[in-house]
């Protein structure tokens, strides 16, 4: 027989912030998050952060206890570490903790701005006997029977728990996920012998197991005495969903035939052919008043919608792009000969894969229109997507079409408008975006900007690849401080400049003035 015997050893004492929970009971190996809101609680948070020290994590007896004493918790808690924290809009906090070792308290420290204590670690024992040995295989059997009668915990937890041989660690891994009261997980806290926190937590197992098992039995009993009721509606309703099919069943076979059609004729690369073929096979097994049926009518129509042959041809006339831009556009001619200069370099190669234009400069100094007389003098569909205050992956690259009214990202919806697969693409305030916990939609524009990725861009919703290595990309920005690093070295930045006031002057007798007399009648 081993025995782990540490009374040789002095217990280790810790002075640290205690931390109050409501209705938690944290035990070692647990990880958890936590809400905090209190004042003290969130003082002893910021102290456990700045001196990084650990926290004493302890229940309150009454959860409705505001500001509690130390009459209002109890004296055994676990040692527990900050592994995350985040402050939120409202003031609150929230806070990852994972639980150490138990401990006791043996002294409440003076302090206003927090409760401090001080802590004593709990020496756990752990004889490792043939009874342990069956403990530790009786524990695992009867909560194989709790989770196969408990659907809210997930099956890989038998999983885990089977890897377990540890007899501490396994009742405290179990009990953290048993529906208990509180009163009883304290008790199992305060057990430090681990035979005996074995035996008490069976105990309450078994108690539990013939609750769930009396509960299936009512619910068993429910359902038959429901089922003749349940079994008329349904019988009704499916009547009344035949009667309607039948009405408009020349109807659906019209709509299957047209898709069959398009799909046919519109020139798709492989892949989306395959996909649209596989979709409309599900949607002929399906009645046509499904939800199900709507949400696959819906993707074909999108595969069908957007271009993925059509295109126009270029116009490779330099000089009337020089008579667009300054017809459109009075003095920047720094500005118009640079684009001048791009375009000139596209011509020579109208297959090139190079930078991708980023207009920057202040409000109203005619990025975008700059943008449109480009998109007039190539010849090609102009299409914009505003990117300011964008913050989700989702709206780039689309939302998965198990999402309810799932779209395809901004792209691929610019796309459609514009019907060809060469537009002038204005992506405009690339700088307003940002991040949050949805992702990053810079990281997405980085595939999008990218002539070596761009070729098999992939839309959540789509599910199939779509070319955009023939749109031509122009991005705007006020600022270039605030694009991403990566984002920007993808891109060709022509500075715009504000105007001189004998500009301003200029542009309001030569084309503002011009254009309100045309307007009004005069």
């Amino acid at each position: 027989m081993t025995t782990r015997d540490e009374k040789a050893k002095k217990p280790a004492r810790h002075k640290i912030p205690l931390l109050p929970l409501r209705d938690v009971i944290i035990f070692p190996h647990m990880v958890v998050p936590l809400f905090v809101g209190r004042e003290k609680s969130i003082n002893a948070l910021e102290e456990a952060v700045t001196k990084k020290l650990d926290l004493f994590l302890v229940a309150q007896k009454q959860a409705g206890t505001v500001n509690p004493t130390e009459t209002d918790i109890y004296t055994v808690g676990t040692i527990g570490s900050i592994l995350q924290i985040l402050k939120l809009p409202d003031n609150t906090v929230k806070v990852l903790v994972e639980g150490k070792k138990r401990a006791q308290i043996v002294d409440h420290l003076n302090n206003d701005r927090y409760i401090e204590v001080e802590v004593e670690e709990i020496v756990e024992k752990i004889d490792a006997t043939v009874e342990i040995e069956a403990l530790v295989r009786s524990l695992k059997n009867v909560f194989e029977t709790y989770v196969k009668l408990n659907k809210r915990i997930p099956p890989e937890m038998l999983m885990s728990v089977s890897t377990v041989d540890d007899p501490s660690r396994l009742a405290d891994i179990i009990v953290a996920h048993l529906n208990l009261k509180l009163e009883d997980k304290q008790e199992i806290l305060e057990i430090s012998d681990a035979s005996k926190r074995l035996e008490k937590l069976l105990a309450l197992m078994q108690g539990e197991i013939e609750i769930l098992q009396v509960e299936r039995r009512i619910r068993t009993r429910v359902k038959k005495q429901m089922e003749k009721s349940q079994k008329e509606y349904y019988l009704n309703e499916q009547m009344q969903a035949i009667q309607k099919e039948l009405g408009e069943k020349d109807e659906f076979k019209a709509e299957l035939a047209n898709l069959e059609k398009a799909i046919r004729t519109k020139k798709m690369n492989k892949e989306a052919t395959e996909k649209a073929t596989k979709e409309l096979k599900k949607l002929r097994m399906m009645s046509p008043m499904s939800a199900e049926a709507t949400v696959v009518r819906n993707y074909i129509d999108w595969l069908i919608s957007i271009p993925w042959s059509e295109q126009t041809e270029d116009k490779n006339d330099l000089s009337a792009a020089e008579k667009i831009l300054d017809a459109d556009h009075y003095g920047l001619e720094d500005v118009k000969e640079r684009i001048l200069e791009y375009l000139a370099v596209r011509s020579l190669n109208e297959n090139m894969r190079g930078s991708i234009l980023c207009l920057a400069g202040p409000p109203g100094v005619g990025k975008t229109s700059l943008a449109r007389s480009i998109a007039e003098s190539l010849g090609r569909k102009f299409v914009r997507c505003s990117l300011g205050g964008v913050r989700d992956e989702a709206e780039i690259r689309g939302h998965r079409r198990t999402y309810v009214g799932a779209l395809p990202g901004k792209l691929i919806q610019s796309m459609k408008k514009a019907g060809t697969v060469n537009p002038v693409f204005l992506l405009d305030e690339v700088d307003k975006m940002s991040m949050d916990f949805r992702g990053d939609p810079s990281s997405a524009l980085l595939e999008v900007l990218d002539p070596e990725q761009n070729k098999n861009f992939g839309d959540h919703y789509l599910e199939v690849d779509y070319d955009l290595s023939k749109v031509f990309f122009i991005a705007t920005a006020n600022s270039l401080h605030n694009i991403p690093r990566p984002l920007l070295d993808r891109m060709e930045v022509i500075t715009i400049s504000g105007y001189t006031e004998l500009e301003k002057y200029n542009i309001a007798r030569s084309y503002l003035m011009p254009k309100q007399i045309a307007e009004n009648g005069l």
